[in-house]
């Protein structure tokens, strides 16, 4: 009888110590998180990475980073997304290519109860439970180059608004807000085009190729995505009388090359760099069970020939790879 309840304490002993070596385990797994930007390598969303890394680090957790090649890839992002909910993730990041078209793969990683931050252009989405968002504030994006096309003019001429893409909230948030100021405040100034954008710099080029032909006293030209600065630039160097056109330019795919291009009068750029460090920061604060607010918005930075040499733009461009360091 006593070598049996000897036997039985032993087993439970035995029971105990394997559930608190699976609790202890359990408690210490690594947390990790899906960061799916819109692309890689391109200096917008190589930063968020570097972002993302910074508050990693410090609270153990694991990024895992992987993206389409191509803006309009849309199918591999959808593809990437829904391996979370397969996966052994406790978080997403993500920063949609399309509005529509990641609603329901989103959903379905919202419905598997992954803490989820959207960040750069929102979804048809409310935030709320395991969702939130880390925004570019594009409104006032859109007011930056309002404010800057009137610099420029002295509140008078004309401008073209180009890379109006009505599969990316953001640019369509933009595109308004630039607009709505304009017939405020500048009535003088006239917005004689607007066309919508693709991905694809040749198309883009011969958009503002065809547009300077259709108005040879053009002013400036807005361009709202990094393929319409490429192809605008391409289009006036190919131009004779083209060298009086402003360009006011959105979110580059690379250095913004001031010097080569003196048509280029600034870009505005969102701080996506802070937009992976808040999402990590955000998902993580919900997995200790910490409030966290639905929506963060950050402003835009307007970066110009006289600012960016300065230590706070130079950060803005740093990625977890590299850094750019202007030329001496």
């Amino acid at each position: 009888m006593r070598r049996k309840k000897r036997h039985s304490l032993g087993m439970l002993g035995g029971i105990c110590g394997l559930v608190f070596f699976v609790s202890a385990c359990d408690a210490h797994r690594q947390i990790k998180i899906a960061v799916i930007p819109a692309t890689e390598g391109n200096l917008q969303w190589d930063p968020a990475h570097a972002g993302a890394t910074d508050a990693a680090g410090p609270a153990g957790i694991f990024v895992y980073w992987n993206a389409p090649t191509r803006e309009d890839d849309v199918e591999t992002q959808i593809a990437l997304v829904e391996r979370v909910t397969g996966g052994d993730y406790q978080g997403l990041v993500l920063a949609p290519d399309q509005a529509l078209s990641l609603i329901t793969p989103v959903r379905r990683v919202l419905a598997h109860g992954i803490p989820t931050v959207i960040i750069g252009s929102p979804l048809p989405i409310a935030a709320g439970d395991n969702l939130s968002y880390v925004l570019n504030d594009d409104a006032e994006g859109g007011r930056m180059a309002a404010e800057r096309i009137a610099k420029l003019l002295n509140g008078h001429g004309s401008v073209a608004l180009l890379g109006i893409n009505p599969d990316i909230t953001g640019i369509m948030i933009r595109s308004r807000a630039f607009e709505e100021l304009v017939a405020q405040k500048y009535p003088d100034i006239r917005i004689v085009e607007k066309r919508v954008g693709t991905f694809n710099m040749a198309h883009e080029e011969q958009v503002a190729e065809d547009t300077m032909k259709a108005h040879p006293d053009l002013d400036a030209i807005v361009a709202l995505m990094w393929p319409t600065i490429d192809g605008t630039m391409a289009a006036l160097d190919a131009s004779p009388g083209g060298h009086s056109i402003k360009i006011v330019g959105f979110d580059p795919f690379g250095l913004p090359l001031f010097q080569q291009k003196p048509n280029l009068d600034c870009i505005i750029r969102e701080d996506t760099r802070s937009m992976g460090r808040r999402a990590i920061e955000l998902i993580h604060d919900r997995l200790l069970g910490k409030a966290v607010p639905a929506t963060v918005t950050l402003e835009p930075t307007l970066i110009t020939r006289e600012n960016i040499d300065t230590p706070e733009i130079q950060q803005m461009f740093a990625s977890g790879h590299w850094q750019w360091r202007p030329a001496q």
